[in-house]
């Protein structure tokens, strides 16, 4: 039985997709690199150098260590003063009563992301207490679909990777938990992932699976 579940955080928990576009979009444009939704959504679950790298594959020319740490920063300014204005209404649909039917039933619950401002996107959204873990992008080195941020979260928990699901709304997500031997289950897009062991399509049908 499931002992533990890890919710990725952006798409999963609270939506800050939009927050992310314009952050990159602004950077884009100021480079004159073309930059649309289709590319933004290859950067879902991935860290912000790898997203910025898949950024630059259509930039005119190349650009040194130094250039890509300032992009990487002034693309994160910009998207943590776009944090400032969250609040709990950001919450996704579902989410409140989900974390409310795993702690009634005993289950442990963690956040697995990327970002190095998860901590600060749960407090904004009155979500971080909710959690018994956090594993985030101070403690990876290495990003999805690498499972390393799930297992750190699992870790955090106390509890085996095999007793532990993962929910997810990337497909790099779902590949990751996989690779840490995790339960997968999809949500949003991660739903058209072949190696998703279940699809949701509401996040409250998680808590089918202790009753």
């Amino acid at each position: 039985m499931i002992q533990g579940v890890i919710f990725d955080l952006d798409g999963v928990l609270v939506s800050t997709d939009e927050l992310h576009y314009a952050a990159w979009k602004r950077l884009a444009d100021r480079e004159g690199i073309y930059f649309d939704r289709t590319i933004n959504d290859r950067l879902r679950g991935v860290s912000r150098m790898a997203s910025l790298e898949i950024i630059l594959e259509r930039a005119a020319r190349a650009y040194s260590e130094d250039e890509k740490q300032e992009m990487a920063a002034f693309k994160n300014g910009l998207y943590v003063d776009l944090l400032d204005g969250l609040t709990p209404e950001d919450i996704l649909p579902g989410v409140t009563e989900t974390l409310d039917g795993l702690a009634a039933r005993g289950v442990k619950a963690a956040v697995g992301s990327s970002s190095k401002n998860a901590k600060k996107i749960l407090e904004k959204t009155g979500l971080l207490d909710r959690f018994d873990a956090v594993a985030d992008g101070t403690d990876i080195t290495r990003s999805k679909p690498d499972p390393e941020v799930f297992l750190c979260a699992a870790k955090k928990l106390g509890v085996e990777p095999a007793l532990c699901a993962v929910v997810e709304d990337a497909e790099a997500g779902i590949e990751a938990a996989k690779a840490g031997d995790m339960t997968a289950f999809a949500v949003g897009d991660a739903r058209k992932s072949p190696r998703a062991d279940r699809r949701l399509n509401d996040i409250r049908e998680l808590l089918a699976l202790w009753n």
